[in-house]
Formats: C-alpha cells, structure tokens, sequence
C-alpha cells in the first residue's frame, strides 16, 4: 500500500512528525508501565519545567513549553485529578493562579528522573546514533523558522507575490456579477441600480467611459473585481469592488483597489468617490487606509442612489 504522508514529505511533514511522535509516546507508555508510573508521555514536559523552575501561572507555563494556553490548561486539569499538581492563587492576586508540584507530583518525577528518563534518552540516542546532531539541529532550525515566519503567513505572502490585474473583457463579465452578487447579497439585498450594472457591465460601466478591474490569484483563479463608473467629467464612481471568501487574508482587496486608484489616474479622474454602508467596516478601513475620507458633500449629492447608502467617502490621497 502507497504511502502518501511519506511520498509527499513536505505536503504532510506535520502529519509524518505526528505519526513518528505517536509511536514514539506508546513505546515510551509501555517503559513508564513497566516501572509503575502512570504519567503520559505528553504531560512529562509541564511536570519536568514545574520541577526545574518551580511554581508557574498557566501563562509562564504556556510560553516556557511554546503550546497553546487550552492544551496548558487541560494538562494541568488532568495531573491535578491525579493528585500530582495543585493549584493555587499566587498573592492576594486573584486573577493569577500558580502550579506547583505537590508531594506526590515530586515523588513521580524523582523516579521518572531516576528509572524513567534514562532508559528514553539511551534508546532514542541508540536509535538516531550519528543522526542525533545533525536531526536535532535541524529541528531546531526548523522550530525557529515557523516562530519567525509561520506556514500561514508564508503561504499568504506567497500568494500576495502572484497576485495578477486583468482589464475587462466580456468572457470575464460573469465574474463581475457572481463576486459582486455574493458579497450584496450576503449582506444586503439587490436593488434594481445593482442589477442593472451587473447584468450589463459593458453598456452601464465600460460604454460610459468606465472601466472594470479583476484581481487573479494563483491557484484560485479570479477572486476580485471593482468599477470605475464616470458619472461626469473627470468624475467616477469607485463600485461594485468585492472579493471572494475564497481569497481572504491574501489582501487580494488592497491590491485591486491600489491599481483602480492607479487607474483612476491614468484616466485622469479629478474627483473620485465611493457609496458604502457602515456594515461593511472592513471595506471602509481599507478605503481610509489608502486614502479616502467621508465626504458629507457626497452624501449630499450622490447618497441618493442606493437605499443601503450610509458611507460616502471622497478619494484625497
């Protein structure tokens, strides 16, 4: 049988070292078994830092052993059942509780120090033989890297690096009405003036003296679209920008409304400006960001067009 975790190392190099650290955890149940202590393989780090530093709150814990403040607090949930830790509030601070080993606790890891630990290191330095230096420098280098840069974020800044303009064209107008629909929709309802412009991007938008951008994203296809819409001389309407669930965190949004401000330029807009709702505050911080600010002049002036209109912004760089 095929085995995908090992024929796509780096796909599922989280994967493979949780498989290794599992069989790894069950071989060192069956020592601890076999010397009478019940503790599990992943609570012995927590105990071990309690026995090396001494009493710790739930934050010091979570940030000495780098895991997450829920895991911290179910494995002190569980060795306190057990009898091996207690815990208590440190002071006349109430907001802040410390762990501490209790005589049990310190019983256990004076023999799992002297019986246990042993036994572990001789088999794992047995195991690895020549490949100890240069495995547990790499891991290491490796547990380094993800704090600087974790996957996420490298995966993101990736995707930001290919992310690609296109001008209008009709074979792209469907998604101009599809990204556009889903985000009204999802939040509001369509009026006629949104159907109108979506149904019939060329004659209401690019026959006008407008343009539509859309913003690609490898791997995703077309994930963002926005409208230039010349409502006067030297005047456009910044419109319909909206970007897919999709391509969230890839910051697909500023790139696409950064080149339609460019645009807008380009075509020498004098005045440039946007209809919005409260409702989208994610959309108006990115357009006070890149430069736009309320305008009760255009409120005035333009408000009118959409029922939704509570937001109206004039681009002032």
């Amino acid at each position: 049988m095929r085995d995908i975790v090992t024929e796509r190392a780096q796909l599922f190099l989280g994967s493979r070292l949780k498989r290794l650290a599992e069989k790894m955890q069950a071989d060192v149940v069956k020592i601890s078994e076999r010397i009478g202590l019940a503790v599990q393989p992943g609570q012995y780090a927590l105990l071990a830092t309690l026995d090396l530093d001494g009493p710790q709150t739930i934050g010091e814990l979570t940030e000495a052993l780098q895991l997450s403040q829920p895991a911290i607090t179910r494995t002190v949930a569980k060795l306190s059942e057990m009898g091996l830790v207690e815990v208590a509030r440190r002071g006349r601070d109430q907001r802040h509780k410390t762990v501490a080993l209790t005589a049990e606790g310190e019983a256990a890891m004076a023999r799992a120090k002297s019986l246990l630990w042993p036994q572990i290191e001789g088999a794992v330095g047995d195991m690895l033989g020549d490949l100890a230096g240069p495995f547990l420098a790499n891991l290491g280098h490796i547990e380094e890297r993800m704090s600087e840069r974790p996957l996420h974020r490298r995966a993101v800044e990736a995707a930001q690096q290919g992310l690609v303009i296109h001008d209008y064209s009709d074979a792209l107008a469907p998604h101009f009405r599809t990204i556009n629909g889903q985000w009204i929709e999802a939040m509001y309802r369509l009026e006629q003036t949104d159907i109108d412009v979506l149904d019939h991007p060329r004659e209401r938008i690019i026959d006008g003296g407008g343009t539509i951008l859309f913003v690609e994203a490898p791997g995703l296809g077309i994930v963002g679209a926005c409208a230039l819409q010349k409502t006067g001389p030297d005047q456009y309407e910044l419109t319909k920008m909206g970007v897919l669930e999709s391509a969230r965190g890839l910051k697909a949004g500023e790139f696409l409304l950064k080149a339609m401000i460019a645009k807008a330029g380009e075509m020498g807009a004098r005045r440039l400006y946007l209809l919005s709702n409260r409702k989208s505050e994610a959309a108006i911080h990115l357009y006070e960001k890149l430069g736009f600010a309320h305008d009760a002049g255009i409120m005035a002036e333009f408000g009118a067009r959409y029922a939704r209109c509570d937001v109206a912004m004039l681009y002032r760089g």
